[in-house]
């Protein structure tokens, strides 16, 4: 068994990206894109993975975690000399090492899977990545003979027959691990920029008689680069059709692939249907049967079976089975709904949960409360949590009914099976099956108004 290890080179500072935002971090997806290399790499059979990190390390630091080893390059003086800096980890290991890059965001397990069995397949010192480009200008050529590699040429560099060449270097590699860290010690940055060049590894490896290879990947989308915003929208359109078709695959419908975004991280159960407009964030997971949007976000919840959610927004909740929400609902962080709850239009709800059959059809804000079963509240209820200082807790407990247009003063209980009577502001405690009224005894003045006209004349 072959040891294998992982070089990750994510030290760039990118400033093509033209951003205050380290460049492996912009997101693709909802995930930051040296986050997609890493969870791929991980899915190989590895000893050890190596991040080479520069410029906003830390926040690389917080967003991988601990599951890898990092190293520190803190002058960007090229692809080789970031691979340097992985020497005192891995320069004394038997095996083969992979080299990629941490904004390639699209590249998978599979194919770098398929790259490391053909490195050790052939025997070869080294092996290429590459892929078959319609327009190659720009990109490295990779000039084989009988089959293995002659050499890498820069487009600049090339003659007018080998920019004929359409097979391209991709920036991914697998190595002898040894011999790929004796081969950087004589990599020379004679050239214009200065820098040390990975690919002049290949070159001294070949004047060495080593074998190198290469191995060419069907998909040339896999190997892209996001070096600016452009690529970064044409690595989120891939990426976002890869995700949505492997959902219809598994049995979700998705009525307009181009117009639903859902994050790599989420997960859809059968015969949902999503509809145009929707954005589903993070963790979320959507259970069996369901109908979402369109026009909805839901991020970071859990979402049960046989729920409908139309035209509303939904953050880091629970939401049971066949509960009815919007259209045009918000239901804030921490929020708790049961099962078979209704959160009708134009409906806030905030750090409150709702037992099974409670509903809050329209034009209300529900925040800090504890909502017992089949509870209903009227168009218009508010639960005033907030009295410019602190939040206070509102308890309303099973089979309640809450009038249209009444506020509910926390912290304040509203007994088991109580009425409240529309328009009531409630300050104390209503007891299990009582009627509360809370409200100024009507009053009508009669002639009213024509003593006030008489008044303007």
């Amino acid at each position: 068994m072959i040891n294998r290890y992982a070089v990750i080179l994510a030290a760039g500072q990118g400033t093509r990206m033209k951003s205050k935002l380290y460049k492996v971090l912009h997101p693709v997806c909802g995930k930051p894109m040296v986050q997609h290399v890493v969870d791929q790499v991980t899915k190989l059979s590895l000893q050890k993975s190596v991040i080479v990190v520069g410029h906003g390390a830390e926040q690389v630091k917080s967003q991988i975690g601990d599951g890898s080893e990092y190293v520190l390059q803190e002058e960007q003086l090229g692809t080789a000399h970031a691979v340097m800096q992985a020497s005192s980890n891995l320069a004394d290991k038997e095996g083969v090492t992979l080299v990629v890059c941490g904004d390639t965001p699209l590249i998978t397990n599979k194919t770098m899977e398929a790259l490391l069995q053909h490195h050790e397949e052939t025997g070869a010192k080294a092996t290429i990545l590459t892929a078959k480009a319609n327009d190659p200008t720009g990109y490295g050529r990779v000039i084989r003979n009988e089959g293995l590699v002659q050499k890498i040429v820069e487009h600049k560099d090339a003659t007018e027959q080998e920019r004929l060449v359409t097979e391209i270097n991709t920036g991914t590699y697998c190595f002898d691990n040894k011999l790929l860290f004796e081969a950087l010690n004589s990599v020379s940055n004679n050239n214009v920029q200065g820098e040390y060049y990975l690919p002049d590894v290949i070159e001294i490896l070949k004047n060495q008689g080593e074998i190198v290879s290469a191995f060419q990947t069907d998909s040339f989308e896999e190997t892209l680069g996001v070096n600016d915003r452009f690529a970064l929208s044409q690595a989120e359109q891939i990426m976002n059709l890869r995700i949505n078709k492997q959902h219809m695959l598994n049995g979700v419908t998705i009525i307009d692939p181009n117009n639903t975004y859902i994050s790599a991280d989420a997960t859809i159960e059968q015969d949902t249907v999503v509809y145009p407009g929707t954005v589903i964030k993070g963790n979320s997971n959507i259970g069996a049967d369901c109908t979402i949007g369109p026009n909805t976000e839901i991020n970071n919840c859990h979402v049960g079976n046989g729920t409908v959610i139309r035209q509303s927004v939904a953050h880091d909740s629970s939401i049971g089975n066949n509960v009815a929400i919007g259209p045009f609902a918000h239901i804030r962080p921490d929020s708790e709904l049961g099962d078979e709850v209704k959160i009708g239009n134009f409906v806030e709800v905030k750090k409150s949960n709702f037992g099974k059959g409670s509903k809050a059809s329209h034009l209300s804000y529900i925040g800090d409360a504890e909502v017992g079963s089949d509870v209903n509240l009227g168009c218009g209820s508010i639960t005033v949590n907030y009295d410019g200082k602190n939040k206070f807790l509102t308890k309303i407990e099973d089979g309640a009914f809450i009038g249209c247009n009444s506020n509910l003063i926390a912290p304040v209980t509203v007994g088991k099976g109580a009425y409240v009577a529309a328009g009531s502001t409630v300050t104390n405690d209503v007891p299990g099956n009582a009627l509360s009224i809370a409200r100024a005894r009507q009053i009508n003045k009669e002639d009213y108004v024509d003593r006030l006209n008489s008044k303007k004349d």
